[in-house]
């Protein structure tokens, strides 16, 4: 009963928040966005239009910016020093966990260690161009799905001889891992990826804990070989930092790079007796679930999913990918990312709903010019797939450097207005960093001059202008932190997309998709196909990983191909609202954390929200770290 108490209230308060977020959304867009009418409400689609984009805000935090604005300033109430307990890394109650004797000790940063870890990227890197363990030639030609299996109305019996067949549109983190849980029960599974190759980019991902024990219990091996090629983050502080100097006598001061909340996801692993988070490279994950988790052969590259068709009554599905070739199965799961082209035919939305990005697998394979040109189409892609626009562009790169407080700090984030900067361990001294700048949708950066040949670099050197430069376009002088990382990434490692969520809940007043949000008939979606969301909680990679494991689970029990839809349905009701939650908490917590500089000035209210944040994050982080999904 104790566990539950902690569970209980983290979904009530984020039950409150995404209702919260949600009414925000909705009043804070564009008029000319908000298209609600009776006709729209019962339309063939019956979509609530609630999505859209939100770039701009006219919410309280911008009326009270105004206010402040317009009052007396007075500079001494600014003046004086911050406390020091401030600038400790870690606090006393975080070293209590980390000190605990079933923690992981902390392995020091060493020469070996660096180059075990980036060799073996450079492995799994090798293994893609060659496309050690996907469907080519012969194999490709024999394959189980080119057949055309005469199923009789009614469906037909799964056994083990005869076991269920399932195709995957989608070979990225959520795809791999579907197909190794479908495989793990006996199924025949393939993976239809659309990239040429699994290419080496999209930086390490965080494996957390509950995604961990998903994998853990799908397949034990790859589950040993992801915690041995991972570097744990979990053995050290995580945190919220002010970017620059802000607050007053009334507030709290605070200096750049003060801490304002500071944290372990230990601790809540170890009381849910899940093992801890650690980063991985993509293409090693990627290697691992294709070698461990998947017979050879299950991934066809270069093959996308254009077209379905239901057979229908338990006789399966037809796939058509762009080359005219056909795919027989009995299931088939979408999990081709936010721009999923089997989440459009099966939602019926807009034509270009379905529009290229690259994928899990891929990554962002794509020279600047194509990215300039994918920035501004997928604001008409965003428009017909019902996708939020955040209101942020992120400038993203994996900087070959050794962080200055590696040992002690795996995850910060510099918070600023308008903009806050991400840095995560990334192993083999390496920094994954993100910078999340507002701004308006389909924005691109000029093209490279001889005047000014990196001008990524440029701007962010700009927007995160460290101490004593005279400060970004406001006026203030960030942290050297975002600098020092900044400036050990070149132009090209730095990668710049707008970024674009899903609305936490059902947009739709339509029976099926209530009873079945992410399924219908043997189809069903999973991944940021089913849930995209903001980045901020490291948990996109995490929740498609147990919606691969539910999947499994679900497709495991079925004794006939007739209750495929009651299995699908099934799954996708027990995750919807876990995801919705997640997904809410993410978007809110973006949405606030560019206003967190203005708390800090506010008297009671700042200190008071300040705390209340300092509290809410262990039990959020005992929310995440279940392994009930």
């Amino acid at each position: 009963m104790v566990r539950s108490t902690p569970k209980f209230a983290a979904i009530s308060v984020a039950c409150l928040l995404l209702v919260q977020s949600e009414i925000s959304a909705f009043v804070l867009r564009p008029v000319s966005q908000v298209v609600i009418t009776t006709k729209s409400i019962i339309s063939s689609k019956t979509s609530l239009n609630v999505v859209g984009q939100q770039a701009e805000s006219i919410g309280p935090a911008a009326v009270i910016r105004k206010l402040k604005s317009s009052l007396p300033q007075i500079d001494w109430l600014a003046e004086g020093n911050a406390p020091a307990d401030n600038k400790v890394n870690m606090p006393d109650h975080v070293k209590a966990i980390l000190s605990r004797p079933d923690a992981p000790k902390r392995e020091a940063e060493n020469p070996e260690r660096t180059t075990r870890i980036r060799n073996r990227f450079q492995e799994a890197t090798k293994d893609a161009k060659a496309l050690k363990g996907m469907c080519v030639g012969e194999t490709d030609e024999k394959a189980w799905w080119r057949e055309n299996v005469v199923i009789p109305d009614g469906g037909r019996p799964v056994t083990k001889d005869e076991p269920l067949r399932v195709l995957i549109a989608g070979g990225g983190l959520a795809g791999l891992v579907a197909a190794a849980a479908c495989h793990a029960k006996g199924m025949k599974v393939a993976i239809f990826e659309q990239a040429s190759s699994y290419a080496p980019y999209g930086g390490p991902i965080q494996i957390q804990s509950n995604a961990l024990r998903a994998i853990q219990q799908i397949n034990p091996k790859c589950y040993e070989e992801l915690v041995a090629a991972g570097t744990v983050t979990a053995d050290r502080v995580s945190g919220l930092k002010i970017g620059y100097k802000k607050g007053n006598k009334l507030a709290g001061l605070y200096d750049a790079g003060d801490w304002l909340v500071r944290f372990d996801t230990l601790g809540p692993a170890l009381e849910a007796g899940l093992p801890a988070t650690v980063v991985v490279d993509r293409p090693v994950i990627q290697q691992i679930m294709v070698k461990y988790g998947l017979p050879e052969g299950t991934v066809r590259i270069k093959s996308r999913i254009q077209s379905f068709e239901d057979l229908g009554n338990g006789k399966g599905v037809v796939a058509t990918l762009e080359d005219g070739t056909k795919a027989y199965a009995d299931v088939l799961i979408g999990a081709d990312g936010i721009w999923s082209q089997i989440r459009k035919i099966l939602h019926g939305l807009g034509e270009g709903a379905g529009g290229f990005a690259a994928s899990g697998a891929a990554g962002g394979a794509l020279d600047d010019a194509e990215a300039r040109k994918l920035a501004r189409d997928t604001i008409k892609i965003a428009a017909q797939a019902d996708r939020r626009y955040s209101g942020f562009t992120c400038y993203a790169a994996l900087a070959p450097h050794r962080a200055s407080n590696i040992e002690d700090v795996s995850y910060q984030i510099l918070l600023g207005e308008k903009k806050y900067f991400v840095s995560t361990d990334g192993g083999g001294e390496r920094q994954q960093w993100f910078a999340l700048i507002r701004e308006p949708a389909g924005g691109v950066d000029p093209e490279p001059t001889p005047e000014d040949p990196t001008p990524k670099l440029t701007r962010l050197r700009k927007e995160f202008a460290a101490i004593g430069s005279g400060g970004d376009p406001d006026g203030n002088e960030w942290d050297p932190f975002a600098l020092e990382l900044i400036n050990a990434s070149s132009e090209d490692d730095i990668k710049r997309r707008d970024l674009y969520d899903g609305a936490p809940l059902l947009t739709t007043l339509e029976p099926q998709r209530i009873l079945s949000p992410w399924a219908k008939g043997p189809v069903a979606l999973c991944g940021d196909a089913a849930h995209p969301m903001m980045p901020n909680l490291g948990q996109g990679g995490c929740q498609a990983t147990e919606d691969g494991f539910r999947l499994g689970e679900e497709l495991g029990s079925v004794t006939h191909t007739k209750n495929i839809p009651g299995a699908l349905g099934k799954y996708s009701r027990v995750r919807v609202i876990r995801t919705a939650i997640i997904q809410g908490f993410a978007q809110l917590g973006s949405d606030l954390l560019v206003d967190f500089d203005l708390m800090m000035t506010i008297p009671i209210l700042g200190p008071f929200f300040l705390r209340m944040t300092q509290l809410s994050m262990p039990w959020v982080l005992r929310f995440l770290y279940t392994s009930n999904f």
